[in-house]
């Protein structure tokens, strides 16, 4: 009978409280953006295995003609554009075009290149989600000149 009076009692508390916690969010707006398993290019998304997991959140422009350079990155990236549009081209030849307000899941381990092709500023907010010691960026390896005699 107590173990009953218990959960009663439990219940009523939670009951109780929960106008407040509502109230505390009655004008939030929640607008979904994206939900997906893949990342930007359909590879299955993955997530870092890690005793120390490091989040690094950046805001990245692009002014027109601006380019990231071929790069890729070993840990999950995910992105918002804040302004403007960007191209991103994978070394396939595939592009994918991001603009304002869109969600991006970035491609993991895959070399790629954003490009700002348009006239006007471009911006993002990048969430990169690593490991300490784990670079977020590894840039494209470019051919070692050969030694001169």
């Amino acid at each position: 009978m107590r173990l009953v009076k218990s959960m009663i009692a439990l219940f009523m508390l939670l009951l109780l409280n929960s106008p407040v916690h509502a109230e505390e969010y009655r004008n939030v707006e929640v607008k979904k953006l994206i939900t997906s398993s893949t990342s930007s290019n359909g590879d299955p998304l993955t997530y870092l295995r890690t005793d120390k997991p490091e989040v690094t959140a950046l805001v990245v422009y692009f002014p027109p003609g601006g380019s990231t350079g071929w790069h890729k990155h070993p840990v999950p990236v995910y992105a918002y554009m804040l302004e403007g549009e960007l191209t991103v081209e994978l070394k396939d030849g595939r592009t994918f075009v991001f603009k304002k307000g869109d969600a991006i899941l970035e491609v993991i381990n895959t070399l790629h290149n954003g490009y700002n092709y348009g006239s006007v500023p471009a911006s993002l907010v990048a969430f990169y989600t690593g490991a300490v010691g784990v670079p977020n960026v590894i840039r494209e390896e470019s051919a070692v000149a050969p030694a001169l005699p």
